[in-house]
């Protein structure tokens, strides 16, 4: 169990969050979801320790899957691989699980949106950490191939097992991938629901729980 207590957060005389508190169960997708604003993206920044805070959180070794997938644009996909995981064999074994191994020496400026987030997702776990955060990571992309990376995502998931904390806008994404879904208000939390079925589920689907977390947000 991650246990983050009493984390407070303030920028000037704004207040992002004030004692908050939040337990991370080890090995499950968790998502934080909310509005743009309500502070998702200030706590993972945290827990990564990209800015200074008060309060108690363990200092863990994060990899991450940003909004966009900031490779470096003079090296090839593998290059920037490399600069994670020195290990070629264990990075072409990530790419071809991705479905991305014909371009391992592609230079980003010649990758899709799609396959740019992909080597993104393979950096992230072929880097050792205990912690995977995710911000936003599928938001720029179309359906279809939203729908392929979490269904690519999950099955490399289900290997390792990696902690993960989600961040997401996004109902259907939330409900897609997680396992247990926050929704945070204000610096709050006020739903936390886990859900029973295993993800990924289709996007879209869940009506009902599709509804509950829209009347939960609004």
């Amino acid at each position: 169990m991650i246990e983050i207590k009493n984390f407070t957060k303030k920028y000037g005389e704004l207040t992002v969050y004030e004692n908050f508190n939040l337990d991370i169960e080890e090995g499950k997708i968790t998502c934080i979801l909310g509005e743009s604003g309500c502070g998702k993206t200030t706590l993972l920044n945290a827990i990564a320790r990209n800015t200074k805070y008060r309060g108690n959180i363990p200092k863990i070794k994060c990899s991450y899957v940003f909004q966009t997938p900031r490779l470096v644009p003079n090296l090839n996909v593998l290059e920037n691989l490399k600069l994670v995981c020195n290990d070629e064999e264990k990075i072409h074994e990530m790419l071809k699980k991705l479905d991305i191994a014909e371009k391992a020496e592609c230079f980003p400026i010649n990758l899709s949106g799609g396959q740019a987030q992909r080597v993104s997702v393979a950096r992230a776990f072929i880097y050792d950490s205990e912690l995977l955060l995710m911000d936003e990571p599928f938001s720029s992309l179309d359906l279809k191939v939203k729908s392929a990376i979490i269904e690519l995502f999950f099955e490399i998931w289900k290997r390792f097992q990696r902690t993960v904390l989600f961040v997401t806008h996004d109902v259907d994404e939330a409900i897609a991938l997680s396992q247990r879904i926050l929704v945070l208000d204000k610096g709050n939390i006020k739903y936390d629901r886990t859900l029973s079925s295993s993800p990924p589920r289709a996007l879209g689907a869940y009506e009902e729980l599709r509804r509950e977390l829209i009347s939960v947000l609004v």
